[in-house]
């Protein structure tokens, strides 16, 4: 007979929501820097006078949202400054290992204090994974929702992108990518990361009146996850992704299911947008930590554990049907004639 069913900690229950947050204040920030800095851009102009009525609105406004909080807007809204890609927090700088790697490789040395910008990010994501695509990354946001998108046009009866590629494709990208970065000399990687374009083109949009062409890519982006795989970019073509896969392969932070209290219902395995089989303990280095099998799961059969490698599989869930037929069975084949 199967043993008590065990309950985890309640707090991961809502790690997903939590996660949906962290994302959307990234997103928010990225929206809003800009605009902090196109204010900043008028006040340091002194051409109150010359600026057009809707440019005067914008500027009213703002100075009425960050008086209460600032007396010197050109000087102390310098707070944080940047995007994903890399930036500044009140003094402290931090920027994606991708980018301090795609800047070794155009350059052809290292340049020290970019490369300690990078640490706490890869530090993180030793002991937490694939973190930064879950949690940070501005991009997840827009492909969840796509995500959304297509789970509404199936119902609807269209039919949604579900081929499956190799996983390695995407580090194929990454050696590539650094191939041409050492061959021309150009950070090749700011160009097709997706996190590095959104917060270029958000920049654009609020700060220079209009998008660049990286929003075409990123379009392009979202139709292959709709039409032809599944969250298909960070799965099998972001660099990022692949870079993030390789320094958490042995993440100490890793989510496991409670073999006592699972009644196979798959539906942590139906959830996960990455392609795992959490339903048979198959996380790997893929997993990016984002708690939806665990928000899903309606018996709370997934938690966190510590440990450098995920557990083997643990058998059938112990409330599921598989699980008592065996036992049944079992139990009949050790019963006296």
């Amino acid at each position: 007979m199967p043993n008590s069913p065990l309950k985890p900690f309640s707090l991961w229950k809502h790690l997903n929501k939590l996660r949906w947050l962290s994302l959307s204040v990234v997103f928010l920030m990225l929206l809003l820097i800009p605009t902090i800095h196109l204010y900043q851009t008028y006040i340091a102009a002194h051409a109150y006078d010359l600026l057009a009525p809707g440019e005067k609105q914008f500027y009213d406004a703002m100075e009425n949202l960050t008086r209460p909080f600032v007396s010197d807007p050109e000087k102390q809204l310098d707070a944080v400054k940047g995007n994903t890609w890399s930036g500044t927090f009140w003094s402290f700088q931090l920027s994606d290992p991708l980018a301090v790697i795609g800047q070794i490789a155009s350059g052809l040395k290292i340049f020290w204090p970019f490369l300690l910008t990078a640490l706490l990010p890869v530090l993180l994501t030793a002991i937490f994974g694939r973190f930064f695509c879950g949690w940070i990354c501005p991009a997840t946001l827009l492909y969840e929702l796509n995500t959304n998108l297509a789970a509404i046009l199936q119902k609807a009866g269209f039919r949604t992108g579900r081929r499956q590629f190799d996983l390695r494709l995407k580090y194929i990208v990454l050696i590539l990518g650094l191939v041409v970065a050492m061959a021309s000399g150009s950070v090749v990687f700011a160009a097709i990361y997706p996190p590095a374009v959104i917060g270029r083109e958000i920049y654009y949009a609020i700060a220079l009146g209009g998008f660049g062409s990286g929003i075409v890519y990123f379009l392009i982006t979202l139709l292959f996850d709709l039409l032809v795989a599944r969250r298909g970019f960070c799965r099998y073509l972001c660099p990022g992704g692949a870079l993030y896969s390789l320094i958490g392969r042995y993440r100490m932070f890793r989510i496991k299911r409670i073999v006592e209290s699972c009644n196979d219902c798959a539906k942590c395995t139906a959830i996960c947008e990455f392609g795992l089989d959490p339903l048979r303990d198959d996380f790997g280095q893929e997993c990016n930590n984002c708690c939806a099998c665990i928000a899903v799961c309606p018996t709370d059969a997934m938690t966190f554990y510590i440990s450098p490698k995920d557990i083997a599989f643990q058998g059938p869930g112990q409330l599921g049907q598989l699980y008592r037929r065996q036992a049944q069975e079992e139990q009949t084949s050790h019963a006296p004639s």
